[in-house]
């Protein structure tokens, strides 16, 4: 999906929470990253940013890290599921909870500091938006596999390229 069609659509009507149910209302609130999703203008890039604030001002340890990651990975794949529903269509603009883990896994076992936090957010949406393979089949999986694992996959060639990099200024 390009960047421009992420973009439209960030708003649904406010009577689809309410249809959906005790469940699919705890799904949207995930699945739309605690609301950051409705932002009117590029919203998981607004996500994106928002999650490497909060790992710049809420550091976690490294096995911290990776349990965050486990969980986002996890709880966002059922609650991307259960918004695709809600919502209507395949990776609704809303639903930004997957920008949000494939941004943690950029910086994964990398120092939490804003040169790395910013390089980190960079590479992950250049890579989100270009989806290089197997991001653009990735996406392709059906329901919430597919909504997350585009955005894993985007934040996996992050950390690779942070990783090189710190390796060969090292």
């Amino acid at each position: 999906m390009s960047a421009s069609s992420r973009s439209r659509g960030t708003s649904w009507s406010a009577s689809a929470p309410r249809a959906a149910g005790g469940l699919g209302r705890l799904a949207l609130v995930i699945a739309t990253a605690g609301g950051a999703g409705l932002a009117p203008v590029a919203p998981g890039t607004v996500a994106s940013a928002l999650t490497a604030v909060l790992l710049w001002l809420l550091p976690p340890s490294p096995a911290g890290h990776l349990g965050v990651l486990v969980v986002l990975a996890a709880v966002g794949t059922w609650a991307a599921h259960r918004a695709e529903a809600v919502l209507g269509g395949k990776d609704p603009g809303p639903v930004v909870i997957d920008e949000v883990a494939g941004m943690t896994l950029a910086v994964l076992a990398m120092p939490l500091t804003p040169a790395v936090l910013g390089a980190g957010f960079l590479l992950f949406r250049l890579f989100d938006i270009a989806k290089p393979p197997p991001a653009g089949a990735a996406e392709r999986l059906p329901g919430g596999l597919g909504v997350m694992a585009d955005d894993l996959v985007a934040g996996a060639y992050a950390l690779g390229v942070l990783a090189l990099a710190r390796a060969l200024l090292a």
